[in-house]
């Protein structure tokens, strides 16, 4: 069996297969490591890497040594304190430590030392969407300009010098020669056996005559071949391009929020963080993500960012006004065909009683045939409300593309964010 191994050194002189390595093995580890650093740090942090440390003896491997063996007399130069045959007690174990953990030296003289190294941004969110995954994610194709690639399409005799294919034109000048050539020195070599024969034969029998002819035309033809050029134009190929549509993967993420006097700005912090999170889970999957800001309160509006989740709003609720902003913004700009359409929605769970059963309407007969996917959180300690309950018989007929969950904190973000998008193992198989 015949291994290849990649030993080209990285942008930083590291060997990258050899830290890919490091991270497969320790991968238990890392991924602690990250899920503690995901709930000590804010979602709005996630743009960067991280510093990842490990235990050493988590990471230490079992070692032959040659002991010394025996028993052996030594002589300490400069010892004033001690005399042959005393007895040296034995350290405390408070000192020289030299450990780099939290704790220091423990009274057992062991330190707490740990392997610290930093993951990039990309290893860094690997590691967090670790076993997670898009439901119904779908590749798409782009009516634009953009997404057309130009690909080699084969050769052509004509071109521009920048395109040309050395080695096929060299490839077609050396067979040329062997094609020109062949004739012309067939016929050389038979004058030059002709002409031996003439200068092999009886001085009175040899014709002076037909040796001068035969030393003529061997001039002439060894001078046809020198004159075939090395390369000649009718030789150079060039490569062609031409252009190629290539399927491409893009996204909207609609962010819906309710912004009624309810809604503190507790309950838009934690909105905010689980609409981040989501955007980033959806960067890794699909080239280009656009973000549309709906907030509503009796009405709904289209925003910026600065506005969705820092303007303040007073009265009550409609949920079913921002429904229908989603599903005209879908039919005016996002036609289903050509993007995948995910919708996460916030909210604390008020909602008019006339209105819930409007929403589930609209999301049973509207929205979801067009969705790849709605997630609802209820940010709220309190008992659910009409809103959840026709929410829920939503769910019932779009198992895997609907889900709702509650949110209590901001802890709860990332526990809930890995459990809607779990992968399922029916799809791993």
């Amino acid at each position: 069996m015949t291994y290849f191994i990649d030993r080209r050194p990285n942008a930083k002189h590291k060997s990258a297969v050899n830290r890919q390595r490091f991270l497969e093995r320790y991968r238990k580890h890392i991924k602690r490591s990250v899920e503690e650093a995901v709930n000590r740090r804010s979602i709005t942090d996630m743009e960067r890497g991280e510093k990842i440390s490990i235990p050493t003896k988590d990471i230490s491997e079992p070692v032959f040594q040659h002991g010394p063996g025996g028993a052996r007399n030594i002589v300490a130069p400069g010892n004033k304190e001690f005399l042959e045959g005393d007895k040296i007690r034995r350290p405390s174990g408070q000192g020289g430590g030299g450990g780099a953990g939290e704790g220091g030296a423990s009274n057992q003289g062991e330190g707490n030392d740990e392997f610290a190294f930093t993951l990039s941004r990309e290893e860094f969110l690997e590691f967090v969407f670790d076993g997670l995954e898009l439901p119904h994610l779908q590749r798409k194709p782009l009516k634009s300009l953009e997404e057309i690639k130009m690909v080699r399409a084969g050769l052509a005799r004509d071109g521009v010098p920048s395109r040309i294919s050395i080695t096929r034109s060299m490839r077609e000048a050396y067979a040329r020669r062997i094609a020109m050539r062949a004739p012309i020195k067939r016929a050389l070599k038979e004058a030059q056996e002709a002409l031996a024969a003439e200068e092999r034969k009886d001085p009175v029998l040899r014709n002076p005559a037909r040796i001068v002819e035969l030393k003529a035309e061997i001039e002439r033809l060894e001078k046809r071949i020198d004159a075939i050029p090395f390369i000649d134009t009718y030789d150079l190929r060039y490569h062609q391009l031409a252009a190629q549509p290539q399927p491409s993967s893009q996204a909207v993420m609609f962010c819906v929020m309710d912004v009624s006097g309810s809604m503190t700005q507790n309950h838009k912090d934690i909105a905010k963080r689980f609409f981040l999170l989501l955007y980033l889970f959806l960067e890794k999957h699909y080239e280009k993500v656009e973000l549309v800001f709906v907030r509503h309160h009796t009405a709904a509006r289209e925003v910026n960012e600065e506005e969705f989740f820092y303007s303040r709003e007073t009265g009550g609720t409609i949920v079913s006004s921002a429904l229908n902003l989603v599903n005209k913004i879908i039919e005016k700009r996002y036609p289903a065909g050509q993007w995948n359409l995910y919708v996460a929605q916030a909210s604390d769970g008020d909602n008019w009683d006339d209105d819930s059963n409007i929403c589930r309407d609209l999301l049973v007969k509207q929205l979801m045939p067009q969705l790849q996917y709605y997630a609802y959180v209820e940010i709220t300690p309190h008992d659910h409300q009409s809103l959840w309950r026709e929410y829920e018989t939503v769910a019932a007929q779009f198992p895997e593309r609907f889900a709702m969950r509650q949110i209590v904190d901001a802890g709860d973000i990332y526990p809930v964010f890995r459990e809607l998008f779990k992968r399922r193992m029916s799809q791993e198989r």
